[in-house]
């Protein structure tokens, strides 16, 4: 089974993953809080993490139950094919979701320090390493959608660093035309 991205109408979410989860699929729809002033009062609301996405687990072969689902527009691909979400993004973000730590949509950052955390709830999950307003977040991303979470991390939380693409993007040394040449074939 593989978790794949289905692309939702705008504010659907929340339906779908009704309608797949009475189907009898396993969904994920991962949320977050934000509080909006209205003209009378502060009211708190669920949001989706990424809002027209779903996440659904299913065999290649139940693609087509799926996307006849009211409220999907389709799967997430390329070239008309869909393709699987890795499992380790699903994990993470899944706990992420069971934590009670502050998250909310983030850019997606496609180069930074990749780390993983060391310590606390979130141990063992992989990200980016951010800093807003001097608050140290993990940035943890879903690259077939292009979209990101970032999840504000605790001042006592160790982190390792697993790669700096910054960093070793100048340690490369650069090869004459003909050794290029060779690697190409």
């Amino acid at each position: 089974m593989l978790w794949f991205a289905l692309q939702t109408k705008s504010r659907c979410e929340k339906k779908v993953e009704y309608l797949l989860t009475q189907k009898g699929y396993e969904c994920f729809l991962p949320t977050y809080q934000q509080k909006r002033q209205w003209s009378d009062r502060i009211v708190e609301l669920e949001l989706p993490l990424f809002p027209t996405y779903v996440f659904c687990c299913f065999v290649p072969s139940a693609i087509g139950k799926a996307v006849l689902t009211p409220g999907i527009n389709r799967i997430v691909g390329f070239g008309g094919s869909p393709i699987a979400v890795p499992a380790k993004e699903i994990e993470a973000l899944q706990l992420l979701a069971r934590s009670s730590l502050l998250r909310e949509p983030w850019e997606h950052i496609p180069i930074g320090a990749m780390i993983q955390v060391e310590t606390g709830p979130l141990a063992g999950v992989q990200g980016i390493l951010t800093s807003v307003d001097n608050k140290r977040r993990l940035v943890v991303s879903v690259t077939l959608l292009q979209r990101s979470v970032a999840i504000q991390l605790d001042k006592d939380t160790l982190l390792s660093v697993i790669s700096n693409p910054k960093r070793d993007r100048n340690k490369r040394k650069k090869l004459p035309v003909s050794d290029v040449a060779l690697n190409l074939i």
